[in-house]
């Protein structure tokens, strides 16, 4: 059972006492707040591991409660809007907010998003402590270059040898857009051939072992006619 403490800051007590009664059952200690300033002052006497913060509030709407926490704490922030266009999601995430969730939501969506949030800040803190030279730590992902070794949170990934060659030349290259071409002429070591999509199932197949979900990539992305890189 978990046993993070999750802080919820929401002016709907309805909501509040939704998600409070899943999270729990989660085993999650669950402390709430009915607008910004109170959530910054549970914030400043307690140690969170993670955030729900609701958007629409009277007063001092969550975008800015978001932006004055993030500039003061560094804890994960999942924003509830009732907004679901592609502009609120950008402005909500560019504040420093680490996932948007549209209302009305499923509590086994909510549940998973948070495990997945708070996982993933608890292992970049530890690799940022514990990284060694010839490591390269990506979202999670770990690539142990002298060992030729792949970990995702930890757990082992089997990789084919082509599968770990594009993964590591487009980790030691971050924000560097690779054509199909130059990844398969640098791994295959031949020329590449018009109409071939040898590179696009491998990375694929790639996906699907180090993505949490492969049809919406996070590590690997796409450059849409152009090609793919990692951004760190």
């Amino acid at each position: 059972m978990a046993c993070e403490t999750i802080l919820i800051i929401d002016d709907d007590k309805d909501i509040v006492d939704f998600i409070k009664a899943y999270l729990s059952n989660d085993g999650y200690k669950v402390l709430t707040a009915c607008d910004g300033t109170q959530g910054n002052e549970i914030l400043d006497a307690n140690e969170v591991d993670l955030m729900i913060l609701d958007i629409m509030m009277p007063g001092i709407d969550g975008i800015e409660v978001c932006r004055r926490i993030r500039q003061q704490h560094v804890v994960p922030i999942i924003l509830l809007s009732a907004k679901s266009t592609e502009m609120d999601k950008l402005i909500g995430l560019s504040t420093g907010a680490d996932d948007y969730i549209v209302k009305p939501f499923s509590p086994l969506e909510l549940t998973a998003r948070v495990k997945a949030q708070i996982r993933r800040y608890k292992y970049l803190n530890n690799q940022s402590t514990s990284s060694e030279p010839d490591t390269i730590n990506i979202q999670g992902l770990t690539i142990d270059e002298q060992a030729r070794k792949v970990a995702l949170y930890g757990k082992p990934i089997e990789l084919t040898k082509t599968e770990y060659d594009i993964l590591l030349l487009l980790a030691k290259h971050p924000n560097r857009v690779f054509t199909s071409e130059e990844i398969f002429e640098s791994v295959w070591k031949e020329k590449y051939f018009q109409s071939n999509n040898t590179v696009m199932v491998h990375i694929s197949r790639l996906r699907e072992k180090i993505e949490e979900n492969p049809r919406k990539a996070e590590i690997i992305k796409n450059v849409w006619g152009v090609g793919y890189k990692i951004e760190r």
